[in-house]
């Protein structure tokens, strides 16, 4: 089947064209175009996670089924914004107003900001600091993958998930998730699914720093999985 594919600002700078016919396997989805498209042009890659997508001038999802003949538009940052990604691991400390700014619009009526913070105790336990590792590149893309997830089940607007990284003392943030949406039972619940996510898949792993000296990985069967556990 072939599709269309729409470029904008920066897109349309590194393909320098405004449009493209592209032929994929019937039933590829939105992101295996994008992942078609960022081999082709390398540096698309660098705006994944911070776009949004369209089929047929209607806002879709990674996973969004692709028919012949559909138009496809990866929409970069829309000027009056910020270079602020929406998915990020960083060793820096999180400051959430960017990301509120990344997700208002004006026909959001809720923007839901729900942090993470390091508290002094664990599981009866008392809690000198926190240390968080990652593996970033692939962290960021579950981030936006998870965000993707979240839009489509409940309806959401804008989304944007910032970790951290490194040493964290008692009271830093350790993650923030921003949701915007049209009201405030949609957002609420979304914010909530999405840390249940990134306790799920997220390779993001912490270590409790006790106390009494002792450490240990947070990465047992009750937890989770992969071993990541975030502060309620």
């Amino acid at each position: 089947m072939h599709v269309t594919v729409r470029y904008f600002a920066g897109h349309r700078d590194i393909t320098a064209r405004a449009e493209e016919k592209v032929e994929l396997a019937a039933g590829a989805s939105v992101g295996a175009l994008w992942e078609l498209l960022a081999a082709r042009y390398p540096r698309l890659a660098g705006y994944t996670g911070r776009l949004l997508y369209a089929v047929n001038q209607e806002f879709a999802t990674p996973a969004t089924e692709l028919r012949d003949g559909d138009e496809v538009a990866f929409i970069p940052p829309v000027s009056g914004g910020t270079d602020t990604p929406r998915f990020l691991v960083t060793p820096e400390p999180l400051d959430p107003a960017p990301l509120v700014a990344l997700v208002a619009a004006p026909d959001m009526g809720a923007v839901v900001t729900f942090a993470g913070v390091v508290r002094d105790n664990f599981g009866g336990r008392a809690t000198a600091r926190l240390e968080y590792e990652a593996y970033a590149p692939m962290a960021e893309r579950v981030l936006a993958q998870i965000a993707a997830e979240a839009r489509d089940r409940f309806g959401t607007g804008g989304i944007a998930v910032h970790h951290r990284v490194g040493t964290l003392e008692i009271g830093e943030t350790a993650v923030l998730v921003v949701v915007a949406s049209a009201h405030r039972q949609a957002a609420f619940a979304a914010a909530g699914w999405i840390m249940d996510r990134i306790k799920e898949v997220a390779p993001i792993w912490k270590k409790e720093i006790w106390a009494d000296g002792e450490a240990e990985w947070v990465g047992d069967e009750k937890e989770r999985k992969t071993g990541l556990k975030i502060e309620d």
